[in-house]
């Protein structure tokens, strides 16, 4: 099975949102920016089931959105845990748990990263099959400058990217090493990718666009609106 892990267990602080309302819970075209990502993988025809890892207090809202939106491959929601990496070992575990066969895959996603291409859905799982993980990344199109050296150090951006998502494993593989992180107090590793290469695995790369955004902050929210309303446009003038 091709399985999703989404993460809406966020806070959402650097968003400063009215009412303290969690960032996957804003709305873009009176939609939830959550249920905006869950139908990209929705309406991929190699996504077999979708599991939620949700902010407490809020999976009864997330529950009714998905009703009312006709989504039908959310198999569980649960709460998600104190830290991002105590969400991410708790959707893992479940996962792992409840493996239909030892081969599952899991594209490890972010509720609030919904321009996701169903290209880059498809690579991803391909390149697992292939080579046992894929990480998305993005071209960087600014200079970067690393200072742990002395003096500090330009690095040529055409050998950079930045690491985005899906991030895809195994589901045995990516819990296994959880589980390690965790054993080893980890935790403050920031993401699988990060987990994966700290224990020595080889990364594969699929390249996704630039539009592929976590929408963290209050610019990513109106830069994601635009976004959202070009890609309309476009949708409109092919009909």
């Amino acid at each position: 099975m091709n399985r999703v892990l989404l993460f809406a267990g966020g806070k959402g602080v650097r968003m400063q949102t009215e009412n303290n309302t969690p960032k996957q819970f804003l709305k873009i075209a009176n939609k939830f920016i959550i249920i905006h990502t869950i139908e990209k993988f929705e309406k991929c025809e190699l996504i077999d089931d979708i599991v939620i890892v949700c902010i407490q207090g809020w999976i009864d809202e997330l529950e009714k959105a998905i009703k009312e939106n006709g989504i039908k491959k959310v198999s569980k929601i649960i709460s998600g845990g104190l830290t991002g990496f105590d969400s991410r070992f708790y959707g893992l575990e479940y996962l792992y748990n409840n493996c239909s066969e030892n081969n599952d895959i899991v594209l490890i996603h972010d509720g609030v990263r919904p321009f996701i291409p169903n290209e880059i859905i498809i690579e991803n799982i391909n390149c697992t099959k292939h080579s046992g993980n894929a990480i998305t990344v993005a071209p960087l199109n600014e200079t970067l400058i690393y200072t742990e050296t002395n003096p500090d150090k330009i690095l040529q951006r055409n050998n950079c990217f930045l690491a985005r998502a899906p991030q895809t494993f195994y589901v045995k593989d990516i819990y296994n090493l959880y589980k390690k992180a965790l054993d080893d107090n980890k935790t403050d590793l920031v993401d699988s990718a990060s987990i994966a290469y700290y224990y020595g695995q080889k990364l594969n790369y699929v390249v996704g666009p630039e539009e592929n955004i976590k929408i963290t902050t209050p610019i990513d929210y109106y830069a994601a609106t635009g976004i959202l309303n070009s890609m309309n446009e476009k949708l409109n003038k092919l009909k």
